[in-house]
């Protein structure tokens, strides 16, 4: 399973409509389920990034894609990051 954390910044589309985040982000949950992809976890929070979201899926193209999708409507930019638990980690560099 690809794992990945999104970090996201308003646009100002999406600073304009603020109040409407929450309703964006239950869309956007929505279809990425349809896509195959789990938002494991979804935060809104404050200093140099405005929100984060985990997600995971059955490979790094789907959640990419339902990343990519996000951008696309114009209300956040996102920097996504490959995210490792121990055991993944630890097959990759060995003990």
């Amino acid at each position: 399973m690809a794992r990945y954390i999104s970090l996201l910044k308003f646009t100002e589309q999406g600073a304009k409509a603020i109040k409407k985040s929450t309703a964006r982000a239950r869309e956007f949950n929505a279809a990425a389920a349809k896509a195959g992809v789990k938002i494991e976890g979804e935060y809104w929070t404050v200093g140099p990034f405005d929100g984060m979201l985990i997600l995971s899926g059955p490979n790094e193209q789907a959640v990419l894609r339902a990343v990519a999708d996000l951008g696309a409507l114009g209300n956040v930019r996102t920097q996504t990051l490959q995210a490792f638990n121990e055991q993944e980690f630890e097959a990759i560099v060995g003990k």
